[in-house]
């Protein structure tokens, strides 16, 4: 561990909380606290308070809370060792000592980055020179302006004439760099056969690549002649640079994506400065290879939902397919990919130009999500006229969605990959399958015809989501696997009352809160069982958009929640919700909690409604699975949603826990 909790605990005790703030926002003394306007939103009247002696902040208008470190990763867009070490510089106290040799190599690397920054202020000031101007000449005629050529620290690199191929380890040497330090950072080509090093980059325009921190690690270079080996040409693997583990223009599009810009992924240099220079700030590509899961993993720490923009010929559509396939496995809740294709021929830079920001825009926004690009490929040319054709299909989809790591996301993308294949097979309906409910007696539809008007919807037998107002006649393993479902306790005792998770969710809400600032659209989105809990959660939201509840007391704002309710007519339901509540021992849910209890106890219950409702919908299409084909993988399928469900009560039984120090899901 880099950071030990005793060296974190100091650099808390060292760097009061409104100090830390303090450099950001302006405090005012109110009691034991702070108060001062949000650094996070706009608003007028302050709502962001600061405990020295809690350690924390707490911002009413959007929910964000924690201490200094995790303010420093908010505000600047770090990740956590980063914001560590700022605020350990701040403290004035010295980071963890490490071993000796992760102490050496780390001296080393400190080294390195001199070396780095010098040869790329080497290459920007013989760009600017005589010598550069062939390059100059290049640049202006990819309408690079010399602004841009400064934004991006763009250089050249001598090496036209043999004489020149000493040009950059020569002013180094000057400088007093050791030929051994320009070997291992890269800058020369070196090796047994090779009597006497020379420069890895000659004659070509120079990119700089940058770290997170914005310290030069690698280069990317562009040959100005046409007849060289390499048009492209990237540093080797060095101490600095892994190129699978970094991006172009990573610094800055991070710190964009923090103030909000989309992160977009292009293919090269030049399409990554054509889109910043045309307005999209988090712009990066990858570094000469396909996306990797490093990269993957790294534009998931900037943004949930990247854009990988394409160009939209058949090389592009295999590089997002490559994508594609590496990111299916990794989806988490929340974290997936958009996919933009370009207009055939064209670039970015080509569209940057002839059609401007407008028109990169109106590719972005019509990317599409990765479960489109999974769909189309898998259908993409098929012919799906035999029996055996559809089943190899509906196996492939299978397989897909079983790759899937995540549980809640694999049985989503389950549904909507199963729901697309029934959508596209769906034969013509054949009589006797369904009834109509509320309609005229023993109406039916006709062999040989598609129904029109209110029956329309073709065969739906055995199909999640088919048709409201219909019920199916007959029998068979599908018929009896409902019933099976809609007669089981777990789904009997989901009719028959208020569940005590629901309960708790809704208690939770009314003593706090403050809690749907942040979790206004989670709370909204829940999977809610029993009526009487969709209409009080309804009434909690309308009573919490009141600006009565936006005081900065927690207290006070759990009573007028409770008051604004009973006047609106809810007292019973929340009577009914207090029975339901058959235990005291969670204690995140009391009004008299603090706030970091308050946050964990949510995400766990939240956490736990959430895989309960997971089980059942996978639980129901498993069944329906195994009603429609018989088949041993859907029979293996339905055991094991089955003893994952089995454990369904003590997962209910998980939530006495809550709250209790020794019991923690």
């Amino acid at each position: 561990m880099r950071f030990t909790p005793q060296f974190l605990d100091e650099l808390r005790a060292r760097l009061p909380v409104s100090e830390v703030v303090g450099r950001r926002v302006k405090l005012k003394k109110a009691g034991r606290e702070w108060k001062g306007l949000s650094p996070f939103q706009q608003e007028k009247s302050p709502s962001f308070t600061v405990n020295d002696e809690k350690g924390f902040y707490h911002d009413f208008s959007s929910g964000r809370h924690g201490d200094i470190i995790r303010f420093v990763m908010e505000t600047d867009g770090v990740p956590f060792v980063e914001a560590v070490e700022r605020l350990a510089s701040m403290a004035g106290l010295p980071l963890p000592a490490v071993t000796p040799d992760a102490a050496r190599q780390e001296q080393r690397r400190r080294t390195l980055y001199d070396v780095m920054d010098l040869a790329a202020k080497f290459f920007t000031e013989t760009l600017a020179s005589k010598i550069g101007a062939k390059a100059r000449g290049y640049l202006s005629d990819r309408s690079l302006s010399p602004q841009t050529q400064l934004q991006f620290r763009m250089g050249y690199a001598p090496g036209g004439t043999r004489d020149e191929r000493f040009a950059l380890k020569e002013h180094l040497g000057k400088l007093g760099i050791p030929v051994e330090d320009m070997v291992e950072a890269g800058l020369l080509i070196a090796g047994d056969d090779i009597p006497v090093p020379y420069d890895r980059f000659r004659d070509r325009v120079m990119f700089p690549i940058l770290d997170m921190r914005g310290r030069v690690i690698a280069f990317g270079g562009r040959a100005l002649e046409k007849d060289v080996p390499a048009k492209y040409l990237n540093s080797p693997e060095t101490p600095l640079f892994h190129k699978g583990h970094n991006l172009y223009n990573q610094a800055a599009a991070r710190a964009a994506a923090h103030d909000g810009a989309s992160i977009v992924v292009v293919e090269g240099y030049v399409d990554v400065i054509a889109m910043v220079t045309s307005g999209f700030p988090a712009t990066v590509a990858p570094l000469g290879t396909a996306l990797t899961e490093d990269q993957l993993a790294l534009l998931w720490k900037m943004a949930d939902e990247p854009i990988l923009c394409f160009d939209g010929d058949k090389a592009g559509q295999r590089a997002a397919y490559r994508a594609a396939d590496i990111a299916l496995p990794r989806l988490a809740p929340g974290k997936s990919l958009r996919f933009a294709l370009l207009p055939e021929g064209q670039d970015p830079d080509d569209l940057a130009k002839s059609g401007g920001r407008g028109a990169i825009e109106e590719v972005l926004n019509a990317a599409k999500p990765l479960a489109e690009i999974i769909w189309s490929r898998e259908i993409a040319g098929g012919n799906f006229a035999t029996p055996e054709r559809r089943a190899a299909l509906d196996a492939r989809i299978k397989e897909l969605s079983n790759s899937i790591r995540d549980e809640t996301v694999r049985g989503y993308y389950r549904r909507d990959l199963i729901d697309r294949l029934n959508r596209m097979l769906a034969p013509e309906p054949a009589a006797g399958n369904y009834q109509r409910r509320g309609g005229e007696s023993g109406q039916r539809f006709q062999p040989g015809r598609r129904p029109t008007g209110p029956a329309r919807g073709g065969d739906f037998r055995g199909k999640p989501g088919g048709p409201p107002g219909l019920r199916l006649v007959g029998s068979g393993p599908y018929q009896a696997a409902s019933a099976q479902l809609a007669n089981s306790p777990i789904m009997r005792g989901q009719r028959s009352a208020l569940s005590r998770r629901e309960a708790l969710i809704l208690q939770m809400l009314i003593n706090h809160p403050w809690l749907l600032h942040e979790h206004l659209e989670e709370i909204a989105a829940l999977e809610l069982a029993h009526p009487e809990a969709h209409k009080l959660r309804a009434g909690i939201i309308g009573a919490f958009a009141s600006d009565h509840h936006h005081s900065s007391d927690p207290l006070e704002q759990s009573e007028k929640m409770r008051a604004d309710l009973l006047k609106a007519g809810f007292s019973d339901i929340l009577q009914r919700v207090e029975n339901a509540i058959t235990t005291g021992a969670v204690w995140g849910v009391k009004r008299e909690a603090g706030m970091s209890d308050v946050l964990s106890t949510w995400q766990q219950l939240v956490a736990l409604h959430r895989r309960w409702h997971s089980l059942l919908r996978e639980l129901k299409d498993a069944e329906l699975a195994l009603g429609e084909a018989p088949t041993e993988a859907n029979d293996a399928w339905l055991r094991d949603v089955k003893e994952r469900l089995s454990g369904a009560d003590g997962l209910e039984a998980l939530i006495e826990g809550f709250g209790d120090q020794t019991q923690r899901i």
